[in-house]
């Protein structure tokens, strides 16, 4: 079952697919260019380029700097079941992680002792080897308790209960990234930045920096949802 479009980019996402599946965009073809395309779809050209990038993550589109976008195939290679349709699409899932998270970086900031801070250093090695060694369950569970554990240290327990009781969910929303095997060191490299403004103690660096890493693992899912301006 395919999500219902949430925003401009997710509707711009299904009426590009539905193109390609149609044959209105065959295989090796070369689509509009995007002003053309962007007028087409009546949207912004920041929202067709992301657009093209969630098409390529799902293996129907290649992106040629330079040459333009081409399109690789009819059939979803690079996506993986969502399982979890029943309760959660992913951009709610990604979404509410977004507003859940970043407010408890910024209270972990505040609280995080000496002790967590070891305990996240040695998390973040051993996600390190995980993912190097594609043992993607394995990262997605140290995923999954080095955000929690800044929850914990948040101290909200309403915070931590929501989440927690949605854990298969959450390992699924951080297990989706590592599939895009090219990029599949970034959560490891966005941990670190998170971990450096905890460090610092530094509430609004670090609720940027875990909102800008859940945001760039959902896109790396080939995911978007709608944040709030600033």
């Amino acid at each position: 079952m395919r999500n219902v479009p949430h925003t401009v980019t997710d509707t711009a996402v299904a009426r590009i697919r539905e193109r390609i599946e149609a044959g209105v965009y065959p295989v090796d073809s070369l689509l509009p260019a995007q002003r053309q395309l962007s007028e087409e779809l009546e949207i912004s050209r920041a929202s067709l380029r992301e657009a093209l990038t969630a098409l390529e993550a799902l293996g129907l589109l290649t992106i040629r700097p330079g040459k333009g976008v081409y399109v690789q195939s009819t059939q979803v290679s690079n996506a993986h079941t969502w399982r979890f349709a029943q309760q959660s699409s992913p951009p709610d899932t990604y979404q509410m992680r977004f507003a859940l998270e970043g407010f408890a970086a910024r209270m972990a900031a505040l609280a995080i002792s000496d002790a967590d801070i070891e305990w996240l250093e040695e998390n973040l090695a051993a996600l390190q080897v995980a993912l190097s060694n594609n043992e993607l369950d394995e990262a997605a569970q140290l995923d999954f308790d080095f955000h929690m554990r800044i929850v914990a240290i948040a101290g909200n327990a309403s915070i931590e209960s929501i989440l927690r009781s949605s854990a298969d969910i959450m390992k699924e929303s951080q297990r989706m990234p590592f599939y895009r095997r090219e990029l599949v060191l970034s959560t490891f490299h966005e941990h670190r930045e998170i971990l450096d403004t905890l460090k610092a103690r530094d509430g609004a660096a670090a609720g940027q920096a875990i909102e800008t890493h859940i945001k760039n693992a959902a896109q790396r899912a080939g995911v978007y949802f709608p944040t709030p301006q600033a």
